[in-house]
């Protein structure tokens, strides 16, 4: 039975300009070179031991995967996170929507993080064209090209604009391909709405990002580096504008999925390092583990030496090394902790705040010879 919807289009869209933004990268970003608040002796301690698996796992080319939350950007992180994945420490990076949306914002206009409440009560909140047209847009144009939802947004960034197909060349896609192809045919058909309706006109649609050198998906898509996004629908401000295609979303989404799966698929020996995300890393490692250790065991094999490192703000007396607790622990309602404490390996929590650790962690990298592969 088919029940009413709302109609996107009613929606009144704003300039992103209009917003006031909490944050300015300009002023806001952390360099590489900054000094943190030390850590406790126990996270040094940890941080130390991480720093150490890195070096073996990178000396050996198995993979470091580094997750995070939007607050990683939102805290000027950038130029921390491009310095790890251009000395070769981080071979891939994930993070969730309200991530891909913050280093774009940074990107194309210097600012972002808009204020939640009054915009709420002004029926204003997220719904900003800039944000939701370029966004929307190029995963639109990236799941028609093949590209995932991180490598989509980091390649209109890093290329300051986006290929716009004609309607013409969309329809004959759709007609040749409809038989022998057609995942690609209904990634050309939903692209022909798109174009259609926002009436675009084909070839080289410009979108300058005079501030990209800031964004951590640029800087991946330059060094083909794996840059994972991990969206669930309904979470992020992209939603709000009729632009917005599920169909298009997914087909990226799915890509990156897999992609990251890929490199969990390569995690023996490796490390998988997840900063303040308490529902996006953990779901989705360990599904991607799951399918891991399923392809291992069909090969008579087993992944188990590998480094997990869990950091987020919440203090915890439990040692995770030690497995799960008791129900009547509170640590055992620690959702992301006892998550990876059943993904076997080695897995330890680390109480700091993102910019401490991700400083003390390029810190203590630094301070050794970047990775050489065979």
């Amino acid at each position: 039975m088919p029940h009413p919807e709302l109609d996107r289009f009613l929606i009144r869209m704003e300039p992103l300009a209009a917003r006031p933004n909490k944050k300015q990268i300009e002023n806001d970003c952390i360099l590489p070179e900054a000094r943190g608040n030390p850590l406790t002796a126990a996270s040094a301690a940890l941080l130390d031991e991480a720093i150490q698996r890195i070096l073996v796992a990178r000396q050996a080319d198995r993979p470091v995967i580094l997750a995070f939350g939007a607050h990683a950007i939102k805290n000027g992180l950038g130029p921390v996170f491009l310095r790890l994945l251009e000395n070769g420490w981080v071979t891939h990076l994930a993070t969730n929507g309200a991530g891909i949306i913050h280093d774009w914002e940074f990107s194309y206009q210097g600012q972002s993080c808009e204020h939640v409440g009054p915009r709420v009560a002004e029926g204003r909140f997220g719904h900003w064209q800039e944000t939701g047209f370029y966004i929307n847009l190029a995963l639109n144009v990236g799941a028609y090209e093949g590209r995932g939802y991180g490598e989509s947004v980091g390649a209109m960034i890093e290329q300051q604009g986006l290929m716009i197909p004609s309607v013409q060349q969309l329809r004959d896609e759709v007609r040749q391909r409809v038989e022998h192809d057609p995942a690609q045919a209904a990634a050309a058909a939903d692209l022909c709405w798109i174009v259609e309706r926002f009436e675009l006109p084909e070839g080289w649609l410009e979108i300058p990002h005079p501030w990209r050198a800031y964004s951590i998906q640029a800087g991946a898509f330059r060094h083909r580096v794996p840059f994972t996004g991990h969206p669930m629908y309904g979470h992020d401000i992209i939603y709000n504008h009729p632009m917005n295609r599920g169909a298009c979303l997914g087909r990226a989404a799915e890509r990156d999925y897999l992609i990251f799966a890929e490199s969990v698929r390569r995690l023996a020996g490796g490390v998988y390092i997840s900063v303040g995300s308490a529902v996006m890393s953990p779901m989705i490692f360990e599904k991607a583990f799951s399918m891991a250790q399923n392809l291992a065991i069909q090969k008579g094999e087993h992944i188990d030496d590998h480094y997990l490192l869990v950091v987020d703000l919440a203090h915890c007396d439990w040692d995770w090394s030690q497995g799960e607790p008791p129900e009547n622990n509170p640590a055992y309602y620690l959702r992301y902790n006892k998550t990876f404490s059943r993904m076997g390996g080695h897995m330890r929590y680390l109480s700091a705040d993102n910019r401490d650790f991700l400083l003390a962690l390029h810190e203590g990298l630094s301070k050794t010879a970047r990775p050489q592969h065979p």
